[in-house]
């Protein structure tokens, strides 16, 4: 088992390891668990093999990149020229992409090495991973039980050691979920810190591509490589990159003294597991004790935050996923049609999972004359209310802290059957999407079921630094 890339990295230039045995472990554990699990759609062995090879030749050259050692999975909607692509969707089965993703460019450059493809939820779309088309990703903690999702087969491979680290997407909370009911740190960037370039969209204004990891540290050094200004897309924001690395490791918050809030109605809420609850209020006083500030803030918006977010990321999907017809490419009905738009009717019947569907109706629903005011604009002014009250939070505070998830993860079959319970998944973690700001599951704990949970962390827009430093700190109480 390798711990963190620097501890890879640390043998590989000391001659004490070769890459390729580095590759040829994660292969091993792959073969051995993915058929169970079901975490990869596609290996990539030959190609990990043999730039194995050539970066090992770098590193003994001193030329090799700053994530030479590192061995990556990837969600199956972010773009790698040509291979497969398909979202875990049908719609897309046997796609290849003609264009790599600006994080999986600026990873290549800098020696990572993507050994496949990763399960998730049909077009980013759920929060257990029992909606793909390519079958459920189990967690490797109890196989009874879901990875959480949408990012489901990206923490799952983390988590039973089949690649170091894995990128996902976070929409609405789909890296920190299951990082959460998986032990790992999900980190969901600020907007526009990570290119979206080469990602299939979902919702727009929410996508996120980010690391699941089991340190910090890799998270910092993969955010530093993956982050930054991007032609290709306009929201990319131009901010300054730090050097994230350094920056986690340099605070100190034994010295500095914080200012942390914590929403009330989140601990109190009623769906909030008895031990989960005992566990923040135990990490709070902990805090206090050390000399920190904090306190509960009332947010007022806490039972608008799913309803807004499903209005407008259905509506979102809904205009994304229009391109998907069955005529420009992709899959194409087989079936007789009578004309273009009955072809294209039985094309999106046929290969869009019931998940999706519902979700495209639903957006096309509040985007109709008639419901456009009604639900849509309404949804925006709430965003903005949301967006307004988290920064005058910030304002007096240096982060705000809340429950990942209101449980452990659950048994498969639990909830699929009931859309607004599987929504209500979101509850704490759409936030921060809504608001655009940077935030971070943090595995504090276990409960008495035998399963993990996490501790959320939000912070103001571009604090990743110091989000992710006192992520390590709180790790460590």
């Amino acid at each position: 088992m390798y711990n963190s890339l620097k501890e890879v990295q640390h043998k590989l230039y000391n001659k004490n390891l070769q890459l390729e045995e580095v590759v040829k472990f994660y292969l091993g554990n792959i073969y051995k668990h993915n058929k169970e699990i079901n975490a990869f759609l596609e290996i990539f062995e030959e190609e990990a093999l043999e730039k194995s090879k050539i970066i090992q030749k770098k590193i003994l050259e001193k030329k090799a990149g700053k994530l030479a050692g590192l061995v990556v999975g990837i969600k199956d909607n972010i773009c790698y020229k040509d291979h497969k692509l398909s979202a875990s969707s049908k719609i897309l089965e046997n796609f290849t992409s003609l264009f790599s993703a600006t994080v999986v460019e600026r990873m290549l450059k800098e020696d990572a090495i993507i050994i496949g493809r990763l399960n998730c939820d049909e077009f980013a779309m759920g929060s257990s991973n029992e909606n793909s088309a390519f079958g459920n990703v189990k967690n490797p903690l109890d196989k009874t039980r879901v990875t959480g999702g949408s990012s489901g087969g990206s923490v799952a491979a983390v988590s039973a050691d089949m690649c170091m680290i894995a990128l996902g997407s976070d929409t609405g909370g789909s890296v920190r979920q299951p990082s959460s009911f998986c032990n790992l740190f999900g980190l969901k960037t600020t907007y526009g810190r990570v290119s979206r370039h080469g990602l299939i969209a979902y919702a727009s204004s929410f996508d996120q591509i980010s690391p699941m990891t089991k340190n910090i540290e890799d998270a910092a050094l993969v955010l530093e490589v993956i982050s930054g200004k991007d032609n290709f897309d306009a929201t990319a924001s131009s901010e300054l990159v730090p050097n994230y690395y350094d920056e986690v490791k340099n605070f100190d918050f034994s010295k500095k003294k914080l200012k942390i809030a914590y929403l009330k109605e989140t601990i109190e809420h009623k769906g909030l597991d008895k031990e989960i609850k005992n566990k923040i209020l135990n990490i709070i006083k902990d805090l206090k004790n050390l000399g920190h500030n904090l306190k509960d803030i009332e947010f007022p918006y806490l039972d608008y935050l799913v309803p807004t977010y499903y209005v407008l990321t259905t509506a979102e999907a809904s205009s994304n996923l229009a391109r998907y017809d069955g005529i420009h490419y992709a899959y194409r009905s087989s079936k007789k049609s009578k004309n273009l738009k009955d072809n294209i009717i039985k094309t999106r019947s046929e290969a869009f999972g019931k998940e999706v569907k519902r979700r495209i109706m639903t957006g096309t629903f509040v985007l109709s004359a008639g419901y456009y005011d009604a639900y849509y604009s309404k949804a925006q002014k709430v965003r903005r209310l949301i967006f307004d009250k988290t920064m005058d939070i910030f304002k007096d505070y240096d982060f705000i802290i809340l429950p990942t998830t209101a449980t452990t993860a659950f048994k498969f079959g639990e909830k699929g059957e009931n859309p607004v319970s599987m929504y209500l998944e979101d509850l704490f973690t759409v936030h921060a999407n809504l608001a655009g700001i940077p935030a971070i599951s943090v595995p504090v704990g276990k409960h008495s079921n035998g399963m993990p949970f996490g501790i959320q962390i939000y912070a103001p827009h571009f604090h990743e630094s110091k989000m992710m430093a006192f992520a390590n700190y709180l790790n460590n109480l």
